[in-house]
């Protein structure tokens, strides 16, 4: 059996309209995602792998194609679009939207979920 490696690639930064309030889905917003994918890794090989572009390229694509009142949400199909990636077994993928209350003080909200197939 082959290893099971955790690939990690943190801060990729993407604009979406994501947001409970309407304007925030008419204005894009900054969001910040992070990855941690568990890839079976069976040769010394990029094709042995998940490339760490594709795994950029989807989580922009995702936060930039969609549109969802939750970041919950957001979260949950980011990790969707990243394990259909061969041969990702499970993803941690944790959202950030940094300005989302500034208003009460907080510098950062996040959202993290984890899945697996």
């Amino acid at each position: 059996m082959a290893p099971v490696v955790t690939l990690s690639v943190e801060g990729i930064r993407a604009q979406g309209r994501h947001g409970v309030n309407p304007e925030e889905r008419v204005e894009p917003q900054e969001f910040v995602v992070d990855v941690d994918a568990w890839v079976e890794v069976e040769v010394d090989s990029i094709e042995g792998t998940v490339d760490y572009r594709r795994i950029a390229e989807v989580v922009r694509r995702t936060v930039e194609t969609t549109s969802f009142q939750l970041l919950e949400s957001l979260a949950r199909a980011v990790a969707e679009a990243l394990l259909e990636l061969e041969p990702v077994l499970q993803v941690d993928v944790a959202v950030h939207k940094p300005r989302a209350a500034r208003s009460l003080g907080v510098e950062d909200v996040v959202a993290q979920v984890t899945l697996e197939r």
